[in-house]
């Protein structure tokens, strides 16, 4: 995968995502920033909080604009270790196959899709106890066990836990199957030569990026987020009506894909093969 070249992207947005229930989610921040160095400001909603349909035709509208856009969850299931998303079930071979698939298999309001997991829990993903031994579910991606300090504490088949990051990854699938052929998603496609583009974040990578300890990445306080924002070259944040991780998540977040846009090894890590670039994708900043 080709890095882009310098100034290719001029407006850097990081999305907090949610998978939770319902049309709007107090999970969903949206924060963006321009080139220099003026902190990364929160995109308020229409309403009082995000729906994830809103965050589809906000970018939408801004497809054509030169923007990297990262979302926090993860934008495939593990494929390469046993040859399917889904043994047994599934016979997609690349991701957009695969987030047809869960598109039109979720029926849930709002692009979510806790119905599909709960659908084959115990099959494909743990629910709980009952479900068996929570370890029989432990699959990764090839990024996730990166050994660079910044694999994801969970996989997309564990779906309980303040952790798990399933409900989130499977409703995001459903948002880039409707993405598909409108806007780039790295790597399934290469970097344009303009417009937008959308990458696979983890907001910890951020936060240890800006000095964070493992554990401690959570901020919610204007110094700690003014700290950490000038760590990555930001001036200070405007303030906020309420400090909770998901705005201070996506402010740090975009502010660091501004920091890292135009180093190289993000864009060609090792482990980033044709074949895993295909069917898992990858999740930008792990090396």
């Amino acid at each position: 995968m080709s890095a882009p070249p310098p100034g290719r992207f001029t407006e850097f947005v990081a999305i907090d995502w949610s998978g939770a229930r319902g049309r709007r989610h107090r999970g969903i921040a949206v924060a963006r920033c321009g080139l220099g160095d003026d902190a990364p400001v929160l995109v308020a909603p229409a309403e009082r909080e995000w729906s994830r349909q809103e965050v589809l035709d906000w970018l939408m509208v801004r497809r054509d604009r030169a923007m990297l856009v990262g979302f926090d969850f993860s934008f495939s299931a593990p494929f390469v270790a046993r040859g399917a998303h889904l043994p047994g079930e599934t016979e997609t071979r690349d991701a957009p196959a695969l987030w047809r698939y869960v598109d039109a298999a979720s029926a849930d309001e709002d692009l979510g899709a806790a119905s599909f997991l709960e659908a084959r829990r115990g099959r494909h993903f743990y629910l709980g106890a009952a479900d068996g031994a929570k370890r029989d579910f432990l699959h990764w991606r090839v990024c996730e066990v990166a050994h660079d300090g910044s694999t994801k504490p969970s996989t997309v088949y564990d779906a309980i836990g303040a952790a798990q990051v399933a409900k989130a990854s499977f409703a995001g699938m459903r948002l880039l199957h409707h993405l598909a052929g409108r806007a780039a998603v790295w790597p399934f496609d290469a970097v344009p030569p303009s417009g937008a583009l959308v990458v696979e974040i983890y907001t910890a990578i951020a936060a240890r990026a800006a000095g964070l300890r493992k554990g401690r990445s959570k901020l919610r306080d204007a110094a700690a987020l003014d700290a950490a924002l000038a760590a990555l070259g930001s001036m200070p944040h405007a303030p906020l009506a309420r400090y909770d991780d998901h705005a201070t998540d996506a402010i740090l977040a975009a502010a660091w894909l501004r920091a890292r846009v135009n180093e190289p090894g993000l864009w060609q890590p090792r482990g980033l093969t044709a074949a895993v670039a295909r069917t898992e994708g990858w999740t930008f900043g792990v090396g």
